[in-house]
Formats: structure tokens, sequence, C-alpha cells
């Protein structure tokens, strides 16, 4: 996990994280950005289809289901594929699933890694305070437990399921297995087999030496991790809430259950990113609690692989090995 000393350039890109403007009912200013459509015909051009679904109207929640070209399906056209359930970044404040940087991101996902992608479009805070994301988390297994569509009839594998995000997303992607963890057989049969945290968006009242030595970071500053937990997190709670720093308490009880039937947990990392520090000790203490966990720490700056997909493909390498690794049971 040593660095190899290499600095990666970091592309230019519209950040919202620097200049976040709150409105006076509360809001915050969100400026225009890029979005993708879907493609679920399998006449344009392009190695993944994807389509999009309504999760619950009254709260404008959806989902984008993503898969390979048939024959593109690993290992066989008549495979069933694992499932990957992916929640987008943004500090819980900003994007959506079909921002262009998480739409390709999730496209590459379902290409190299051979899976299908179920990528959410949660409520954003500050309008929708923390826990409402990780319950729309929990509404979408549910859904996926219960719907009837021809995608997840025809190529989805339910007994293999990880749920997976990006920044806010890995946190999301956390605590959306604490509270699946709990359910149990409820959500059978879907089965989740473990959790992959990308560059997960942890912190805390006391600072780590990542976020010291990199507060001013060009991309997520220390003052913007402080400022979109202030306005994601439930009002007066400090960074010590279990939604901000997963080792209070010793970590949750629900670690058990998740150790119980047998989950796996894949950390990943950049040592250019404020956050490292926390999603590692994050990642040790899973260990420490007997958790199957998997750490890959690389050069790098946080989210590089979603704002460059031209980085990717080492990552998308140790997510495909870990996914299609099958745990004995």
């Amino acid at each position: 996990m040593a660095s190899l000393g290499k600095k990666i350039e970091r592309p230019v890109i519209d950040n919202p994280f620097l200049n976040i403007k709150v409105n006076p009912d509360g809001s915050v200013k969100r400026d225009p950005e890029t979005r993708n459509p879907a493609n679920p015909d399998p006449n344009v051009a392009g190695a993944v289809l994807s389509k999009d679904l309504p999760l619950d109207a009254n709260k404008k929640t959806w989902l984008r289901l993503y898969i390979p070209r048939q024959g593109k399906i690993h290992p066989s056209s008549s495979s069933k594929l694992p499932v990957i359930i992916y929640y987008h970044g943004g500090g819980f404040v900003f994007c959506n699933a079909d921002s262009a940087v998480y739409d390709v991101f999730c496209k590459g996902l379902a290409e190299k890694v051979g899976v299908m992608v179920i990528s959410l479009d949660y409520r954003l805070a500050p309008e929708h305070r923390l826990p409402a994301a990780y319950e729309d988390a929990v509404d979408g297994l549910y859904w996926i437990k219960t719907v009837k569509d021809e995608w997840l009839s025809q190529y989805a594998d339910l007994s293999n399921c990880f749920l997976c995000g990006t920044s806010a997303g890995g946190n999301l992607a956390y605590h959306a297995g604490l509270m699946a963890a709990a359910a149990g057989m409820e959500l059978r049969p879907l089965k989740i087999n473990g959790l992959i945290l990308h560059h997960p968006y942890f912190s805390g009242t006391k600072r780590t030496g990542s976020e010291e030595s990199l507060k001013n970071d060009p991309l997520l500053p220390l003052y913007s991790i402080d400022q979109m937990f202030d306005l994601s997190l439930p009002e007066g709670a400090d960074h010590d809430h279990e939604y901000c720093n997963p080792l209070v308490n010793g970590g949750s009880k629900n670690i058990d259950l998740m150790k119980s039937m047998g989950w796996r947990v894949l950390v990943t990392g950049c040592f250019d990113d404020p956050l490292m520090d926390a999603g590692l000790e994050c990642a040790n203490m899973l260990e420490g609690k007997g958790m199957q966990t998997v750490k890959f720490f690389a050069d790098g700056y946080h989210g590089m692989e979603v704002f460059d997909a031209s980085m990717s493909g080492p990552l998308y390498d140790v997510i495909k090995d870990f996914v299609h690794h099958r745990s004995n049971e």
C-alpha cells in the first residue's frame, strides 16, 4: 500500500464544493451540470445499455439500470450477472445518478467488471438531511426484491449483490449496508455479499493526518468537507455523529450481523485525498472486528477514477476480482 510517489495531474472540472451558496430558505444553489440520458436502444452504439425506472414518485427518487450488451456478459451470454447497487457522490448535497461523470463510471463498471449496475438517484441535503438518503437506499433494495422488470429477471443474479458508492456514496453504501444487515432475510431473494467503499466520505471532530496535511486540497478542501457534513447531518449534530464517523462507540453493532452473513468489504482510497485516513481507519476497524476486508490504496486524488475515466482501469480490475470471488457459504 506504499505510495509510488507519483503526483497524478488533476483534470479541470466544474467544482461545486469550493463555493457552496445556501439560499435564505435553507436550500443550496446548484448550478446546471452535464447530465447524460439513458441508452436503452440496442440499435444505438455503445458497449452498455441503460434505462431509467421510477422508485418513489412522492420522493422523486429513481434508478438507472445498466447491462453490458449480450455479447459482453461475463462469462457467457447464458450466465446471470452479479449486481452492483451504486450510490453517486457529491457530499450528499450535489450530483445525480445521471450526472455525466457518474453515468460514465457506471457504464465502465458494467462493461469492465461484468455486472449489472443499479444506480440510485436519492434525495439531497440540506433539503432532505440524513438519514433520508439512507432510507432511499433501503427503499431501492426492497424495490429490487419485488419489482417485475425484464432486465432484472433475465440478467440479474440477485444472490450475488454488492452495495457500492463513491465518496458520499461510499458513506451511503456503508450505512445502507448496516440497515440491510438488520433487515436480514426480509430482503430475499436479494442477497448482499459485500460492500465496495470507493473513497468513502467519513470524518470526525478529531482531524486525521490526511485532513491536516491536505486541508487546502484544490478539489476537496477541509472547509468543504466540514460544510457539506454540516448541511447533511441531522440539525444540531456534530461530526462525531455515527453518520459522519463510523468509529464512534467502537462501530455499529450491526457490523457483527454483516460478519455473520459472510459479507466482505473492499475499501479504496488515494494518497492525495484528505479523506484517505478516515477511510483507512474504517477499513481497519472492520478488519479488527473480523470482517473480511480488502484495502486498495494508490497514488491519486479524491474521486480520481470518476473524474478521469482513463484512470479507472486498475480500480475496475480490483472490483472485478472482488465481485467475481465467491466466498465459502
